[in-house]
């Protein structure tokens, strides 16, 4: 019975091949849409998180000042913190990779004709350490030129093909506003991080020629870049800081911090569940369609049962039985939005993959929600094409072989 009712649903369509496609339009358009919505959104999410994890592995970032919302800030009204924070910090914790001092200013550089305005860092080598960055070309600093504050840098890709061209910048002397420094090293290019930010847009110095030439506060220290070992709780290291610093800077129990620790997994974590909202928002917007493809299945089956009155009645006449009736348009609806479905996946796979192509985002394929898409087609094609068949099932056969 079954068979036969999925062969005259197949007859059916193809006589009308035009109409057919118009009416699965909307649930092609609804599959594909929430296909590609989540499957987009899910390689957006792994985009930013890719993005960020760019910025150093299980990173850390103490600043003077209460904690506010939005990204991390100091506060030029608190303490600042001292080289020795930073050394008690390196002594009383085994769990770390890299503790390093990091504070930064826009610059121009000058290199003969060429001038560009970038970033300067003010570091020590153990901040190569915590971002996980190489060295393409030269080398870190020399513990001499750490301790002394000697006038040499490490410049990123960006800053070297905008001053220097394609030559390489190694021993090169360029010009940061009224001093110079010699070039030592160049890093490897580790390109866009979160929000478009260029990591290769940066020259590095020695902290204490940045205190010295720079900032001009030979003392004072208003962040600190930490980095902990794989394997070990960056919330726990966190809060055992914070204990830590809390005694250095003699704050009473049940006083406010003044300071602030930001965990870069926390902002990892918000960004992600950020876009997994926007992800959910989208797919919902985009099942709407399938609801209206729904209704378009349901206009064309009412059409059709008219157009059909004859047929119907010539079968319930012969001895058709209502539910062989009823089955029988049900199928043509199912059917027709199968169909729709098995388009729809396709179309929404290849949009998500020429989409990840051109915006350079993960192409995440998602067994689950493309099953959910086809499922949710063929529940469509039975909820709206149930209403059509069973008023053709309970058409009174003599009233159906009179109709014109």
């Amino acid at each position: 019975m079954f068979g036969n009712a999925f062969l005259l649903a197949f007859r059916t369509i193809s006589r009308n091949i035009m109409r057919s496609f118009l009416t699965v339009l909307g649930i092609v358009i609804g599959v594909a849409s929430v296909i590609a919505m989540v499957m987009l959104g899910e390689g957006t999410t792994a985009y930013v998180t890719q993005s960020i994890t760019k910025l150093g592995s299980n990173i850390l970032i103490i600043r003077p000042g209460q904690e506010r919302r939005g990204p991390p800030s100091g506060d030029n009204s608190a303490k600042p913190f001292t080289m020795s924070d930073l050394d008690t910090i390196k002594r009383e914790f085994a769990t770390l990779r890299a503790v390093t001092p990091s504070e930064s200013r826009s610059i121009n550089a000058v290199f003969g004709n060429e001038n560009y305005s970038t970033t300067v860092y003010g570091v020590t080598n153990d901040y190569f350490v915590a971002k996980d960055w190489k060295m393409k070309e030269g080398r870190e600093f020399s513990q001499t030129e750490l301790g002394s504050g000697k006038s040499v840098c490490v410049i990123g890709e960006t800053v070297r093909q905008k001053l220097f061209g394609e030559q390489n910048p190694v021993d090169a002397s360029l010009r940061l506003e009224k001093f110079s420094c010699q070039v030592i090293g160049l890093l490897e290019s580790k390109g866009a991080a979160a929000f478009g930010m260029d990591q290769d847009d940066v020259i590095i110095v020695p902290f204490k020629l940045y205190q010295r030439r720079i900032s001009g506060n030979k003392k004072d220290v208003s962040s600190i870049l930490i980095s902990v070992r794989d394997g070990y709780s960056t919330t726990r290291v966190q809060n055992d800081i914070k204990l830590l610093m809390r005694e250095r800077r003699h704050i009473k129990e049940g006083a406010t911090d003044d300071f602030n620790i930001h965990d870069m997994k926390d902002v990892i974590e918000t960004l992600s569940s950020t876009t997994e909202m926007l992800t959910l928002l989208l797919g919902a917007v985009a099942a709407i369609s399938l609801v209206v493809g729904g209704i378009g299945i349901m206009n064309i089956m009412l059409v059709s049962v008219t157009e059909r009155t004859r047929e119907i009645g010539i079968r319930l006449a012969i001895g058709a039985l209502e539910r062989e009736v009823l089955l029988q348009f049900l199928v043509e609806s199912v059917v027709l939005s199968s169909i729709g479905g098995v388009i729809g996946i396709v179309l929404g796979i290849s949009i998500t993959w020429f989409a990840s192509t051109a915006f350079n985002i993960p192409f995440i394929f998602n067994e689950s929600i493309v099953f959910i898409a086809f499922f949710f087609s063929m529940v469509v094609g039975v909820v709206f094409g149930y209403f059509p068949a069973r008023k053709a099932a309970k058409m009174n056969p003599i009233d159906a072989l009179r109709y014109e």
